[in-house]
């Protein structure tokens, strides 16, 4: 008997496809407290500037903002901390080593809640140069185009 797993997104990073190649993608758990998924059930949370770093065998989450809660008082924590990713080991070290040699960022893409449990999307992801950026701007400018010519055909 399969069961529908429920996911629910409360945000995604779209600066992070703006701005890189997405290779591979893996989920994450994450660490937090009551009064952050309160937050975060609320929909209050930044990904824009957040990116992951491998420290001591451990990966964790820097420069993502996930604002106070409203009702927290004393139980609310520094917004802008970093917090642990959950993955297994031998993944952990083969994307330190993939990020150590070849130059590769690990970016988080989503934040969403799966059954009850609060799960990041983390992607692989090289870096876009400008001129890439133009490309893919050329490419989805052309793309609009024919659909608002076929678009005008049809009617």
């Amino acid at each position: 008997m399969a069961t529908k797993s429920n996911t629910k997104t409360i945000a995604q990073n779209k600066k992070a496809y703006h701005d890189y190649f997405v290779e591979e993608s893996y989920e994450a758990g994450i660490e937090l407290v009551g009064t952050e998924v309160k937050s975060l059930r609320q929909g209050r949370v930044n990904l824009k500037d957040a990116w992951c770093s491998v420290v001591d065998g451990e990966m964790l989450l820097n420069g993502c903002h996930i604002s106070p809660y409203d009702f927290g008082n004393i139980f609310n924590r520094d917004p802008m901390r970093v917090r642990r990713l959950l993955m297994h080991k031998k993944e952990i070290g083969r994307l330190y080593g993939i990020v150590k040699q070849q130059g590769y960022s690990l970016i988080p893409l989503s934040l969403y809640f799966k059954d009850s449990r609060v799960k990041v999307q983390v992607g692989l992801c090289k870096g876009k140069k400008l001129y890439d950026k133009r490309a893919d701007a050329a490419k989805r400018d052309a793309q609009r185009d024919i659909e608002r010519s076929l678009k005008e055909r049809n009617r």
